[in-house]
């Protein structure tokens, strides 16, 4: 199913201007832009992956993660095939890397209304925009959240975080919460190894921040790549100066897709970015693919909040956004 794209302009000689993300394609006539999902027909940009999911499943919304959003609530999870950047140890390289411009596979009809359907049928609470790049099928996600919005549904978004400002503002009146992958603070980095830059990242994580968006944030570590103490702060400081109370995920990197020779982070690794987090002044740092227990501590008395075994809830002491102990404000959505 195609679908005229939002946010683009028309240039001279058919050609196109797409600025949904940060890539900012100028896209000749019978072209797609560097996601392979959008393609330039004689002067007129569409969507070829609108309504056309590849995966749809309820998951845990610990899963995303976001701890401090809804815990122990249920997501209905939505993506479609492509992305805007080429991460070599992709988890799931086998929907995200592939394209429309390649003839792969696009998956099965889940029309919007649909998408709201079923997760009122299975009891969500929220539509989470994930799986691949959500950015990249924004028309299909905003449709949706529009439609969820009206039905007391939340939205969120699992995202790399290389949309445009223009985007967030359109869908922010329906965009809840976002987890935003901060894949490194090196421009390098991003350049060489995942397609993209860093600047627009940064600048969608604090954008996000001012337009009332929760955020939380994750950092895939990989042994070699980003994972010395000077990356590792500069990425805490970031996150503290945007705000405190960012919740940061520190995530273990398995071997998998074009990195499968790789050796997995080390606990040690993780934890020394934990400490350096901490000293950063983060009030909410969790590790995440490892067995650790996840719980989230009051950062003023340190009572116990939300206690967590894998992504089930086992306690849960936040009463109308408060520690039940010591009533300090606990920032996210309860």
């Amino acid at each position: 199913m195609k679908k005229e794209a939002m946010l683009y302009e028309k240039l001279k000689d058919n050609r196109v201007h797409c600025f949904l993300c940060a890539h900012s394609c100028k896209i000749a006539d019978s072209k797609y832009g560097f996601c392979g999902v959008r393609k330039n027909e004689k002067g007129i940009l569409y969507t070829h992956v609108y309504g056309k999911a590849i995966a749809s499943h309820v998951d845990p919304i610990e899963k995303k993660p976001l701890y401090h959003f809804l815990p122990g609530t249920e997501a209905y999870s939505i993506a479609t095939v492509g992305c805007n950047f080429r991460c070599p140890f992709c988890q799931n390289w086998q929907i995200s890397q592939v394209s429309k411009r390649n003839g792969d596979f696009d998956g099965y009809e889940l029309k919007p209304e649909e998408v709201v359907r079923e997760a009122k049928k299975y009891g969500c609470k929220s539509i989470s925009y994930t799986y691949t790049e959500p950015t990249i099928f924004f028309e299909y996600a905003y449709d949706t959240a529009k439609i969820a919005g009206k039905e007391g549904l939340y939205n969120t978004f699992v995202t790399n975080g290389y949309m445009t400002k223009d985007a967030l503002d359109t869908i922010k009146p329906n965009l809840d919460a976002c987890n935003v992958d901060l894949k490194s603070f090196s421009d390098e980095t991003y350049k060489k190894v995942y397609k993209g830059s860093l600047k627009p990242v940064l600048e969608s994580i604090r954008h996000m921040k001012k337009i009332g968006i929760w955020i939380e944030v994750t950092t895939l570590v990989v042994p070699g790549m980003n994972d010395t103490g000077e990356e590792l702060k500069n990425i805490a400081r970031f996150i503290a100066d945007t705000g405190k109370e960012i919740p940061w995920h520190i995530s273990r990197f398995h071997p998998d897709y074009k990195f499968t020779e790789a050796k997995p982070t080390p606990l040690a690794t993780l934890e020394e970015a934990e400490s350096i987090g901490k000293k950063a002044g983060l009030k909410y740092i969790y590790l995440g693919n490892v067995a650790t227990e996840g719980n989230t501590y009051c950062a003023t008395c340190k009572k116990l909040l939300v206690g967590r075994t894998g992504y089930t809830i086992s306690k849960n002491n936040i009463k109308d956004g408060k520690c039940s102990g010591c009533n300090t404000p606990v920032e996210g959505v309860w």
